[in-house]
């Protein structure tokens, strides 16, 4: 009988011809080319390059590994649905194709997940730290989890600690279980940059168990100009992060539907800054409606769940990103300018 594969990761493709070796050879060479690994690289219709052409020379050298997709172009959250489709890991990794993993890492991650199996213990997420590599100035940073969690314990969400404003989830630390990702489904719109918040909050309570690993796994470049996360990118797409936040919203009445009050007060925290960001980038946009569109979703949060919007807007980020006045919104913009220096996260 042939070994099953431990873990699935997906590589969403679009014109990546031109980076997606380094992300797909650092995957090969960080598992030792191991049989129970399986890489599904989906190519969202791309038009200017060979990005199809290249996934399938990679599954002919690889054909027990590789696995290639195709899809018409729909967003990077349907590349995200069609690799989930294809996967046969009991586990799931999405690793976009600009990205790449650390190959002792990798090795480390593999042996847990190995354990897990071998042992039949069931573990729903395992979390590993990411690194910000800075195209600016050369530099990186490393977002690790250490005092909001347990390391090499399996735990719930109750055992966790507090998450400061750095720590958040984001999709580079979570390997999920497949199966949790399967039930009850991801609710990824099309053709709709930032879905990757979506795929980091939904899922969360549906994760019953809890692993932290701590390896700088995940290296993530950031800095460039045609990055979505670059500042000017975001504040042209602020539909785009209006409509996320709106379907994180309406995932959950969190007071009502997360049973831990610790994962609560995480998830509370992380929709928060979503909020926030709307509310600053809403501020930047030169779009007529952005404002107004904003507002409206402030005002949809209050009628969909007082608690949540009580804690997103009346908190001290809630209130420091919407000061009336002209003065206040040049205040709040300065924080955010400051903020955006010392954190390079943009």
């Amino acid at each position: 009988m042939a070994k099953g594969k431990t873990i699935t990761f997906g590589i969403p493709c679009y014109n990546s011809a031109e980076y997606m070796d380094h992300c797909i050879t650092s995957i090969l060479e960080g598992s030792d080319y191991a049989d129970d690994v399986q890489i599904v690289v989906v190519d969202d219709g791309s038009t200017k390059d060979n990005t199809y052409e290249k996934a399938l020379e990679w599954q002919n050298r690889h054909p027990s590994i590789i696995k290639a997709v195709h899809q018409e172009n729909g967003g990077h959250g349907m590349a995200v649905l069609a690799a989930l489709e294809n996967a046969e890991g009991l586990y799931f990794k999405i690793v976009d194709s600009d990205d790449w993993l650390d190959e002792d890492a990798l090795s480390k991650l593999l042996s847990t997940l190995r354990d897990f199996e071998w042992r039949d213990m069931r573990v729903d997420l395992v979390i590993t730290n990411y690194v910000y590599e800075h195209v600016e100035d050369n530099t990186h940073n490393v977002v690790d989890f250490r005092y909001a969690l347990k390391r090499g314990k399996v735990i719930t969400w109750d055992k966790i600690g507090h998450f400061n404003m750095a720590q958040n989830l984001l999709m580079h630390s979570l390997c999920y279980r497949t199966d949790v990702l399967r039930d009850g489904g991801i609710p990824m719109p099309a053709h709709t940059f930032y879905v990757d918040n979506i795929y980091a909050y939904v899922p969360l309570p549906r994760c019953k168990t809890l692993y932290y690993l701590d390896v700088d796994l995940y290296r993530y470049f950031i800095g460039r100009d045609d990055q979505s996360v670059n500042e000017r990118v975001m504040v042209s797409r602020i539909d785009q992060q209006l409509r996320i936040t709106r379907i994180m919203m309406d995932a959950y009445h969190l007071y009502d539907d997360v049973e831990s009050t610790k994962l609560r007060n995480y998830m509370i925290g992380y929709f928060t800054l979503m909020m926030a960001v709307c509310s600053i980038f809403s501020r930047l946009s030169d779009a007529p409606d952005a404002m107004e569109n904003c507002d409206k979703l402030w005002v949809h949060l209050k009628h969909y769940d007082k608690r949540m919007y009580r804690r997103a807007r009346m908190g001290v980020v809630g209130i420091a990103t919407n000061l009336p006045t002209k003065a206040g919104e040049k205040f709040t913009l300065g924080i955010y300018r400051i903020a955006s220096k010392l954190m390079k996260f943009n």
